[in-house]
């Protein structure tokens, strides 16, 4: 009982810190590592090792992975590729279906890219598709935002869902498996929402804007407007010539980052789950599937193929940019993993496992209660599904859940809620030109109603299934 109410006043200090101090959570999370520990009855130097251990432990298995994986999002970000993959998915889905577009080529980008940046770069394209469709930005910038926001929560390398995955032991193949399995669901009910919203506010039709074009675009933009406020039907290549550039990388170039790294994992653990005999040729599939070699893999195909025309000097300032963002996110996720090794070493992970078992209720509601308990107060859904993971990593063996589901379950619930507590609800409101009422009865809702029903699903797989 002592350690359980150590652990509790542990979180609260940590929420406290978060929410009404200056510190940040990096160093946040190591004081109530050291305070959780010295409650619990470990000696000073006993929980410093347990931090220390713990932090270093954790940047061991995944740190190379995402400092990787930041570098390889970064240079995807600068280089064109993002609008590239959208006129990709044009020439597929046709610009009657502009909205699953920008919805598919935000859930796309978000798996190497931050959703903040991603939304940043691709909300042109959604108020490009707004001026000639006649669409409300309330539905395109709402499924762009929710595209985004889907694999950023749920498909590594994105820090979040790749340290879970490393707290609960979890193959990052199957995560990735799991996590795409989820997404495409979870999109699918994200575009029948923002369509049904988006016609109920057509006053966020943008009206065509022609400043900057060339005089050639203009007018190509002009007659598309033109024909479609009359009711005539615009065929795909048109707009497309509005859209594509030479300056844009090529097709190939501009998915291969992203698919070339996936595949190579998947490949590995399909090779390890279907039990294929040792061999030569599978020695060389475990290299170059492990993932960080396959990032890396990622990471030389977005210098080589996305930046040939990008000067040597000005490749390094990227990726020194993008060295210097991931070095926030490693000390966050170190120090999650150092607040889950004091929990672990301390034995508090397994009491409360045993009290959780003792109230008869389904332990999949465990790891969807934590990460909407932790991202609610605080905001930060990295920091949820960090400080979730760490927490429950040593309860699983006792909880008797399937790490897998445990993870996507964590990760889908620290989605809830987006509201002005999030950076992210602010990026949305502003770059999709809504009022914070409109976000508030319109983005909020729908970053509650996605998590619950992946929660549903969740809980439907883990009852059939584990």
């Amino acid at each position: 009982m002592t350690s359980c109410i150590a652990l509790g006043v542990g979180i609260f200090l940590l929420l406290y810190m978060i929410i009404k101090t200056k510190i940040h959570a990096f160093p946040a999370l190591i004081v109530t590592s050291i305070a959780v520990g010295l409650m619990c009855g470990l000696s000073i130097p006993d929980t410093i090792k347990a931090v220390s251990g713990g932090f270093g432990g954790t940047l061991g298995s995944i740190g190379i992975i995402i400092g990787f994986g930041c570098i390889m999002g970064k240079l995807l970000e600068d280089s064109g590729a993002a609008k590239k993959m959208a006129v990709s998915i044009l020439k597929i889905v046709g610009i009657k279906r502009a909205d699953v577009v920008v919805g598919l080529t935000g859930l796309l980008v978000s798996i190497p890219v931050f959703c903040d940046s991603g939304f940043v770069i691709l909300s042109q394209l959604a108020k490009e598709f707004s001026r000639i469709t006649r669409r409300s930005m309330v539905g395109l910038g709402g499924i762009l935002g929710m595209g985004l926001y889907i694999t950023h929560f749920l498909v590594p390398p994105t820090p979040g869902p790749l340290a879970v995955a490393g707290f609960f032991n979890v193959d990052i193949g199957k995560m990735i498996l799991g996590g795409i399995s989820l997404s495409v669901v979870l999109f699918a009910v994200s575009v029948v929402y923002f369509r049904f919203v988006g016609r109920r506010h057509p006053e966020l039709i943008l009206d065509p804007d022609y400043t900057g074009l060339d005089e050639s675009t203009a007018a190509k933009l002009k007659v598309l407007v033109e024909k479609y406020s009359q009711g005539k039907p615009i065929e795909d290549c048109e707009f497309l010539e509005t859209m594509d550039s030479d300056a844009l990388p090529g097709v190939v170039a501009s998915f291969a980052p992203i698919a070339v790294p996936i595949m190579l994992i998947l490949m590995d653990t399909i090779c390890k789950a279907v039990g294929v005999g040792e061999c030569k040729a599978l020695s060389v599939v475990h290299l170059v599937g492990h993932p960080i070699v396959a990032v890396f893999i990622g990471v030389l195909l977005s210098v080589y193929g996305l930046n040939r025309t990008t000067s040597r000097k000005d490749c390094i300032a990227h990726m020194q940019g993008a060295m210097a963002d991931a070095g926030l996110i490693l000390l966050v996720t170190g120090a999650g993993g150092a607040l889950g090794n004091v929990i672990r070493v301390t034995g508090v992970g397994n009491v409360i496992a045993q009290s959780i078992l003792g109230l008869d209720i389904p332990v999949i509601l465990v790891p969807l209660l934590m990460g909407a308990m932790i991202r609610i107060p605080q905001g930060s859904g990295t920091v949820a599904m960090i400080t979730g993971g760490s927490i429950l990593a040593p309860m699983l063996p006792t909880l008797g859940i399937d790490p897998l589901i445990a993870a996507l379950a964590l990760c889908t619930t620290s989605m809830f809620v987006s509201y002005p507590n999030d950076s992210y609800f602010w990026v949305v409101t502003n770059f999709s030109g809504m009022d914070v009422e409109t976000s508030l009865k319109t983005w909020t809702p729908a970053t509650a109603l996605i998590p619950v029903t992946g929660g549903v699903v969740l809980a439907l797989v883990n009852a059939f299934f584990f």
